[in-house]
């Protein structure tokens, strides 16, 4: 898309695109919808739109280092090694964990995918030694990956399929006809998708939803392969669900606020729930090892976070409050530490994962 597209409002260039060819795919709307709100700002941190964990303490980062050292450790230390991050962010984590896990030895190369070059500065300023790909298939392939992706596959734009009195039929959007505001609204296909649903699934309520995120299966794919041949082990961190639903998890956040996600497309950060129960059985799929998808607070926990917020305490005392809120929430019940989801992958070989 050129510079002058991309001053131009994009649901305009959305409207002007559906009156000329018709509705689109929610896929294709979440999918430029993101790619022109990740391109144009930082998004991160009190002054931007959201707070991601890293942001909120360095235990975080810290406790993802030594689980990376742990594991490379206990697989007989083999290097060259290499760190991949799959949408850094502002690099925050990727500070605080590889901190902690030189500690111990651990000093891999650096590697970011990001697409982003409003945070390709910002990651630069803050990990001078990373090097960037835009995606996985210019990460070296030879010595162990040990990839961390927090916060990457809820951003990647999902398939809704929509049970209607014909069958299923794939969600699209159009204008709204009311023009209220300038709002886009759902509307189903006419193309029948009978197909696309498993068949356990098939027979379901008219209005029942299934959402599929081909983007985040084809990531966790070409990682497991990754992992298959050249040894390591992977995190994925997200808000998400490790058993089978139907609905909708469609939303948008702007300013710290749940928003409308059909009003001013790439203004607001669109997510959905990444659906963890279909992405294991993926990675296995490849002959991988899968560790288990563990609740964010209790994985954390079982890693030691409750003694290293202690340990920090007794440093700064005067920091103890903020610590202990911060804590509270990456792992409080409800805050992120139930709906936040980690899954461990791990390559053949290489040892079971702590914490899950």
């Amino acid at each position: 898309m050129s510079k002058a597209a991309d001053s131009e409002p994009l649901g305009e260039i959305f409207r002007r695109l559906i009156g000329n060819t018709g509705p689109i795919s929610l896929m294709h709307y979440m999918g430029e919808a993101n790619a022109r709100y990740y391109s144009s700002r930082d998004p991160l941190g009190e002054a931007g739109d959201f707070v991601t964990a890293p942001e909120i303490s360095q235990m975080f980062g810290e406790l993802i280092g030594l689980w990376l050292a742990d594991m490379w450790i206990n697989a007989g230390r083999e290097e060259p090694v290499h760190y991949v991050e799959l949408g850094p962010g502002r690099g925050t984590l990727a500070v605080d964990a590889l901190r902690a896990a030189r500690r111990y030895g651990l000093e891999p190369s650096i590697h970011f995918v990001e697409a982003s070059t409003a945070l390709k500065d910002i990651q630069l300023a803050n990990v001078p030694g990373a090097q960037w790909h835009h995606d996985l298939s210019t990460v070296p392939m030879y010595g162990p990956v040990l990839i961390v992706a927090n916060e990457f596959l809820d951003a990647l734009p999902v398939r809704q399929l929509v049970m209607t009195a014909d069958g299923w039929r794939e969600r699209m959007v159009v204008p709204d006809g009311a023009g209220k505001d300038g709002r886009f609204v759902c509307v189903a296909g006419s193309q029948p998708m009978d197909a696309a649903i498993p068949e356990a699934r098939r027979q379901a309520e008219v209005g029942a939803i299934i959402e599929t995120c081909p983007g985040a299966a084809a990531v966790v794919y070409e990682v497991a392969g990754r992992l298959k041949d050249q040894g390591g082990a992977a995190l994925f961190i997200d808000y998400g669900h490790d058993q089978l639903r139907d609905g909708s998890s469609l939303q948008a956040v702007r300013d710290h606020l749940k928003v409308d996600p059909f009003i001013l497309p790439g203004e607001a950060d669109l997510t959905a729930h990444v659906d963890f129960a279909t992405l294991a059985p993926i990675a296995q799929s490849r002959g991988v090892r899968w560790l288990g998808t563990a609740a964010q607070g209790r994985w954390l926990r079982n890693l030691g976070i409750d003694a290293r917020a202690q340990a920090l305490a007794q440093i700064a005392p005067e920091h103890a409050a903020a610590l202990d809120l911060a804590k509270d929430r990456l792992v409080g019940e409800g805050q992120m530490g139930v709906l936040f989801k980690v899954m461990g992958l791990a390559a053949p070989g290489w040892p079971g994962g702590a914490g899950f």
